[in-house]
């Protein structure tokens, strides 16, 4: 994903940098599936599978308004059953749009030094002990990036979502 370079000011003043950030327009026109209404949805949960895991390499960057490139396509993946169908395709792209608008009006351009990645809860009651840590940390953000991760994990079993949760709750200050 392309990156705006003067990563300064507030949304209002970045949203419009994208119309001149080269690669913008074929990011947009990115793979979506056109298939069979599951293929969607499947589309849309890898999306969030790899938004919060990106998170913990280039979260630092904004990590309040990182967290809703994972929680813009989750929030609509969980709408998907209540939509007609034919909604499904036009909401799957806008969560694409709004996690690539804000990936490239927010993320750094590089990832954060390796290092170690931050201690999460592991085992059956995993997810749950990472979204009681959230609800302890008590930022709006940090919840709901905590509920993606831990529908994430459940999706994929994968632990470093369960660590991008305990990174934002690190990174969002209280």
């Amino acid at each position: 994903m392309p990156r705006i370079a003067r990563q300064s000011g507030g949304f209002r003043e970045r949203l419009p940098r994208l119309a001149g950030l080269a690669g913008w327009s074929a990011a947009l026109v990115a793979p979506i599936s056109q298939g069979p209404p599951e293929q969607a949805r499947a589309w849309l949960a890898g999306l969030a599978d790899a938004a919060v895991v990106r998170y913990l390499e280039f979260g630092h960057g904004n990590p309040v308004m990182l967290v809703h490139s994972a929680t813009a396509p989750t929030a609509i993946l969980r709408i998907l059953p209540a939509l007609n169908q034919d909604l499904w395709a036009p909401s799957v792209a806008a969560g694409w749009e709004a996690a690539a608008a804000l990936t490239a009006i927010y993320a750094p351009p590089a990832p954060a030094p390796p290092g170690t990645p931050p201690a999460a809860p592991a085992g059956p009651g995993g997810a749950e002990e990472t979204f009681a840590r959230a609800v302890a940390h008590g930022d709006e953000h940090v919840i709901k990036f905590a509920d993606t991760a831990a529908d994430v994990y459940a999706r994929t079993g994968n632990p470093a979502a369960l660590a991008a949760a305990a990174r934002a709750a690190e990174l969002v200050p209280v």
